[in-house]
């Protein structure tokens, strides 16, 4: 009382100084006192905070409208687990990007993932609301809550800071988010090793509409083994539209080492149309071995750039007589008129 008539009367005492030694000592109600009397709104809502008073402490910061005097309240909110409070100062604060970073440390060294969560999530809506919130709120889920980081990042993507959350998803091994975030980044190469590296990130529409836009084009190549090895029934569709963007004979070369080459065929028949030797030769093989001899005919009638010779002394003593015939015909295309002859006479074929 006698204090309240001090202050209250004329004097030329150093009211703030005798507050902060107040204040040092723990004396905390003349210390509110003081500061209220010469209106020092930052100190008091500290002040208050010490004293437990946290509703009054929000009303001083607001008043102070300081980021340290509403970091310093939110902290004593937090700390004492008065979190709709905390959150009350903590959206003054999160608008700030300088002081986002500090804030989230606090909540998280002591535990409180879902309360900053729940603030981040309230911040989103603000009119001064900048990337930091969308990024790292982003991070929060990919740390604490996978469930929801999906939807958040469709739906933010354009606000966000890609590079940074690219390295949170890596580190948190959400592969399937990371690939969303590199094709929104048009970081096509590294969506597609994604992709081909963490199985479950793939989906074959994305991969189709990623792999037609990679720059390294070895990544063609891995592609084609990638699908042979995981999704061979869809290897075709994916080879169709690499057909501009492959060398035809590498391909084929590739496929042979693996020994799928007949899992390749329809692309075979597609890109024959460019009489390339390799394609011709892999595409006769594989005819051979159907014993479809009216459409090796056919290829070789409309593709001539194999080798006729190899594939005639192939087919010299095939079981088949359509074989045996075609063996002639390629000896007399190219001019071998004697072992046309002879394998004509030894199948009793004199016309």
């Amino acid at each position: 009382v006698d204090l309240e008539e001090f202050v209250a009367s004329p004097n030329v005492a150093n009211v703030g100084d005798l507050g902060e030694r107040c204040f040092d000592a723990g004396m905390f109600e003349p210390a509110k006192l003081l500061f209220t009397s010469i209106s020092n709104y930052a100190r008091l809502s500290t002040t208050l905070s010490m004293l437990k008073d946290f509703s009054a402490a929000v009303d001083a910061a607001r008043k102070a409208n300081s980021a340290r005097t509403w970091r310093e309240v939110c902290q004593a909110c937090v700390a004492s687990e008065e979190f709709r409070l905390a959150q009350v100062c903590g959206l003054h604060i999160i608008v700030q990007p300088d002081e986002l970073e500090e804030l989230i440390e606090h909540y998280e060294k002591l535990g409180h993932v879902e309360e900053l969560s729940s603030l981040l999530e309230a911040g989103l809506g603000l009119e001064r609301a900048h990337m930091g919130i969308f990024t790292e709120l982003g991070a929060l889920y990919a740390k604490y809550n996978e469930e929801r980081l999906s939807e958040h990042i469709k739906i933010f993507w354009a606000r966000i800071n890609i590079p940074k959350l690219i390295r949170v998803c890596e580190i948190c091994e959400h592969w399937e988010e990371q690939c969303f975030l590199y094709i929104k980044y048009d970081e096509y190469d590294n969506a597609a090793a994604v992709m081909m590296k963490h199985v479950e990130a793939w989906s074959h529409q994305s991969f189709m509409d990623v792999v037609v836009k990679v720059a390294n084009m070895e990544n063609h190549y891995k592609a084609i083994t990638f699908y042979i090895e995981h999704q061979p029934s869809l290897v075709n569709e994916l080879l169709s539209v690499l057909v501009s963007k492959v060398e035809h004979g590498r391909v084929v070369s590739q496929v042979k080492k693996i020994g799928q080459l007949a899992l390749i065929k329809p692309y075979l028949i597609q890109v024959q149309q460019f009489n390339v030797t390799a394609v011709n030769d892999a595409l006769n093989g594989l005819l051979m071995e159907e014993e479809a001899w009216e459409e090796l005919r056919e290829s070789i009638d409309n593709f001539d750039n194999f080798d006729q010779i190899g594939l005639a002394n192939q087919l010299f003593k095939h079981e088949c007589l359509e074989f045996r015939r075609i063996s002639s015909y390629l000896y007399k295309k190219n001019g071998r008129y004697k072992e046309s002859i002879e394998l004509s006479k030894q199948d009793k074929l004199y016309r």
